[in-house]
């Protein structure tokens, strides 16, 4: 588990380091490869989340999956996100969501937390169909793609 790695190898300290005050992303990721970044762009990677969402364990539109430490992190640095990530793990997690199609990496996390925390107040049919209507633009332009 590359993540896992980075979290724990003391080789990767200065990294993970990196990785948290960015946001829990990379822009210069060494565990991806040229073919890697261009599917990670283009949101490539989340084809085989699709299988998740037939198991049930996801949705395709909901709040984005986090890792543990992550929300640790984030709700010391946005003490104010604590109410909506309870929210926000209420819900199954999605594919895709409001804020992946509002700007993907380029919001931070307490904005994300909450646009996810919005979501999962509102979610209806019909607001899942708008998010799904403007995720392939989204993808397409790669805007916000790390």
């Amino acid at each position: 588990n590359a993540y896992e790695i980075l979290s724990t190898d003391p080789h990767y300290k200065k990294l993970y380091e990196e990785y948290k005050k960015s946001g829990f992303k990379l822009k210069h990721d060494p565990r991806v490869t040229s073919v890697g970044q261009f599917i990670r762009k283009y949101s490539l990677d989340e084809i085989p989340q699709f299988i998740n969402v037939l198991k049930g364990d996801m949705s395709l539109v909901g709040p984005r999956a986090y890792y543990a430490d992550e929300l640790n992190y984030q709700q010391k640095k946005y003490p104010n996100t604590r109410d909506a990530v309870k929210v926000v793990l209420s819900v199954k997690p999605g594919i895709t969501g409001l804020w992946q199609v509002s700007g993907r990496s380029q919001i931070n996390f307490d904005k994300r937390i909450q646009m996810d925390a919005n979501y999962a107040h509102r979610k209806s049919i019909i607001y899942d169909f708008y998010i799904i209507s403007k995720t392939p633009k989204a993808m397409l332009s790669a805007r916000g793609a790390m």
